[in-house]
């Protein structure tokens, strides 16, 4: 993702620092598909920090900015969670409206009995956001949920891809993949 506007493009370059000196851990890890790795990418350890979130807002802002009509943003608990309330603030910031919403795990067992929270997407054009990707399988399933739900998904739009196949599995879904940071933005390929 490149931007021809300089604020937007100093908010990606300090969000990279950021991850890159706060979220990437180097050891052994077991990612979610069972594959071993030698890092790790938590970006919870900054989607949370003051000073980071409103920078992942105007990156993935700057992200989804040429997909249309797009009214809601979100996806599964607890990944994308800090990822759309960072994209409902710095949106409200610029004059958009863009809502979120959270797609649970399984659909409630009481209340309501509902899978995805937040305002009424039935009708609408979302977006699935993802902190980082591994399988693709968390997007798959948020995708799955709205269908559900009636949503319209027009993308799924990540912070950090891993570049371990999600976007061909999106893709193959018949979703648009959308990636900010790639792990050669983090010295990591």
């Amino acid at each position: 993702m490149t931007s021809r506007n300089p604020q937007s493009a100093e908010a990606r370059r300090q969000l990279i620092e950021f991850i890159s000196s706060e979220a990437v851990f180097h050891g052994d890890f077991t990612l979610t598909s069972g594959k071993k790795a030698t890092y790790y990418v938590d970006l919870r350890k900054v989607s949370l920090d003051h000073r980071v979130a409103p920078l992942i807002g105007q990156v993935m802002l700057d992200l989804i900015a040429e997909v249309p009509e797009v009214a809601a943003v979100g996806g599964m608990t607890m990944g994308a969670d800090p990822i759309a309330t960072a994209v409902l603030h710095q949106g409200a910031a610029r004059g958009l409206a863009y809502d979120a919403f959270v797609v649970r795990k399984e659909p409630k067992d009481h209340g309501r009995g509902k899978q995805v929270e937040g305002p009424d997407v039935a009708g609408k054009r979302v977006i699935v956001l993802e902190d980082t990707s591994t399988t693709g399988g968390s997007p798959l399933k948020a995708i799955e949920a709205l269908r559900a739900v009636g949503a319209e998904v027009a993308a799924v739009a990540v912070v950090v891809d891993r570049d371990t196949c999600a976007r061909e599995v999106i893709e193959a879904a018949g979703v648009p993949y959308l990636a900010a940071i790639g792990l050669k933005d983090l010295g990591l390929s």
